[in-house]
């Protein structure tokens, strides 16, 4: 199939960091796939939208959100009536400054598969809060601090890979992880993860054995103790009030945990962070 490539110089002003547009698709195939030597960020905000890449298409969903990188070639089709998206072309510039600052952006958004566009989903929660910002940028001078401002708190919110997770765990596993840094899930242990990840519980103890050198058990007393830790550290909340919060009715098996996590007992724990925050050490 013939290609396009679009160009930054056609698609912005001088001083334009980025230019934000909203269309609704033809729904007719795309007589041509095209690349950029921008960034683009795209949603659906209405109907579905089917993607076409290069030998492969794939169709998306309101709320479904693709990041775009230079030269990945690919196409956008309306598949029924009424599919509209939005578009935030954005120039390389911005983009690449971004993830020059932060590596915790590695493998999410425009820093992920160098083959495709990464897609990523908003619940309609988020997705509404997503359009709300989007009309605040489109209100704003076309400039880098204001889309920067827009894009931050989007990338801050999106899944990442969980730590010590082996890129190539399935997709399953990495649901079951992120779902169990919440108090919803963390707080019924092994078993609430084991219920999230939707299988069999001795399949789930031998594939995080294999994609994580953990247990379930191992993996839920992290996160259960990760959160005491911020609530020792942002709250004034009793122990018992903190380990009944983590799913733990024994207070002595908290303090063992939380000793075993941080090298600490939840009272020194405590006691030094927020005086701390009120008298440094010197």
């Amino acid at each position: 199939m013939d290609t396009l490539t679009l160009s930054a110089s056609d698609t912005f002003g001088p001083d334009d960091a980025f230019v934000l547009s909203r269309a609704e698709l033809d729904t007719r195939r795309p007589p041509l796939l095209h690349s950029q030597d921008f960034y683009e960020l795209v949603w659906v905000q209405n109907g579905t939208v089917r993607l076409h890449l290069d030998g492969t298409r794939r169709d998306l969903t309101e709320g479904d959100l693709l990041f775009i990188a230079p030269d990945q070639l690919h196409g956008l089709q309306g598949k029924g009536e009424a599919a509209m998206v939005v578009s935030i072309a954005i120039r390389a510039g911005v983009i690449n400054s971004i993830g020059s600052r932060h590596d915790d952006l590695s493998g999410v958004a425009f820093w992920g598969d160098p083959a495709a566009p990464n897609v990523s989903h908003r619940d309609i929660r988020q997705l509404a809060a997503l359009n709300q910002a989007a009309l605040q940028l489109e209100r704003s001078p076309r400039r880098k601090l204001y889309l920067e401002a827009f894009l931050m708190p989007l990338l801050v919110a999106l899944d990442r890979p969980p730590e010590g997770l082996s890129p190539d765990a399935p997709a399953w596993l990495t649901a079951a992880c992120h779902a169990a840094q919440t108090p919803d899930v963390f707080r019924d242990g092994a078993a609430g993860f084991v219920a999230v990840s939707g299988r069999a519980h001795p399949h789930v103890s031998r594939t995080m054995r294999k994609f994580m050198g953990v247990t379930p058990s191992d993996y839920v007393n992290k996160q259960r103790m990760d959160f005491a830790a911020r609530k020792l550290t942002g709250t004034s909340d009793p122990l018992a009030e903190i380990a009944a919060d983590c799913g733990l009715a024994n207070l002595s098996h908290f303090h063992k945990l939380f000793l075993a996590t941080h090298g600490e007992t939840p009272q020194r724990y405590r006691r030094a962070r927020q005086r701390e925050l009120v008298q440094p050490r010197p």
